[in-house]
């Protein structure tokens, strides 16, 4: 469904917060991964207004789908990470959203829920104040 991007990925690295140890302050573990969806050359059009549109929240500022990967000491094992996650994202925004059937209440459901009806009303009808003095 997708094409390979990885020629249009542009990754970043930079010291991680994770695990690592004194590894952590002398490699740059830490992997950035951006994807600019509307300069690529690889999508269709219609590709790429389905993903701007429904990615718009994920989008930086100057349009890119940024994903950060530092699980990992391994810069490597991590940009493979970043790269399977923004993977996931742009399939899972290019699947087509299945339209909902409508389907009638079954006997049963709607014979429970006139049940849980006339329990509550009873439970009202309970709780009012009795007035001794309209039977005399």
């Amino acid at each position: 469904m997708l094409p390979d991007l990885l020629e249009e990925f542009e990754f970043r690295t930079s010291r991680s917060s994770g695990p690592g140890g004194q590894n952590v302050n002398k490699v740059n573990s830490r992997v950035e991964l951006r994807f600019n969806i509307a300069g690529s050359m690889l999508l269709s059009d219609t590709q790429k207004a389905i993903l701007l549109s429904k990615l718009a929240p994920r989008l930086t500022a100057d349009g890119f789908l940024a994903v950060v990967c530092q699980q990992d000491r391994s810069q490597l094992r991590n940009r493979q990470t970043a790269t399977a996650k923004i993977y996931h994202i742009l399939e899972a925004a290019l699947k087509p959203v299945r339209k909902r059937k409508p389907t009638a209440p079954t006997m049963a459901s709607i014979e429970r829920r006139l049940e849980r009806k006339h329990y509550v009303a009873e439970k009202k009808t309970n709780r009012e104040k009795i007035n001794y003095k309209s039977d005399i």
